[in-house]
């Protein structure tokens, strides 16, 4: 097992990164800093998307999802920047679940349309971005 300072050098360099892991470090930034903007402006992401008026508790809960989805950012680019490959494949495992539950919440009325489609669109396009690229890193070995 590598040391605590390996490690944390291996993040500030990576070395040896895989086209795919660098797919989902570049995904998991993304995710990050959308989570961060839910985090510390709430009221304006509520208002962008289209919720009604939230009181107090919904305004500390929408937080508290936005710290979750930063939370889910972080594993995503250390675990990227780290070439985890086992993170890499198991992100093409989990991804492509989003779409059909992003469309089952809009069908039910617990999301809108546009939350929906832009989250399942997002979602979709990494996936097949870090398949293509995790496909073309299988072929060059």
């Amino acid at each position: 097992m590598r040391s605590f300072r390996e490690m944390f050098g291996r993040l500030l360099h990576a070395t040896g990164q895989s086209r795919a892991a660098k797919t989902v470090e570049i995904y998991g930034w993304l995710i990050f800093a959308e989570g961060i903007f839910v985090f510390l402006f709430p009221e304006a992401v509520a208002s962008r998307l289209c919720f009604a008026p939230l009181d107090h508790d919904g305004l500390i809960f929408l937080r508290l999802v936005g710290l979750l989805v930063a939370g889910i950012g972080m594993l995503y680019f250390v675990s990227g920047r780290m070439n985890a490959e086992g993170l890499v494949f198991a992100t093409l495992l989990d991804r492509p679940l989003v779409p059909p539950i992003m469309a089952g919440l809009w069908h039910s009325g617990k999301v809108s349309g546009l939350l929906a489609l832009v989250f399942a669109a997002q979602v979709l396009g990494s996936f097949l971005w870090t398949l293509g690229t995790w496909r073309g890193d299988i072929r060059r070995e």
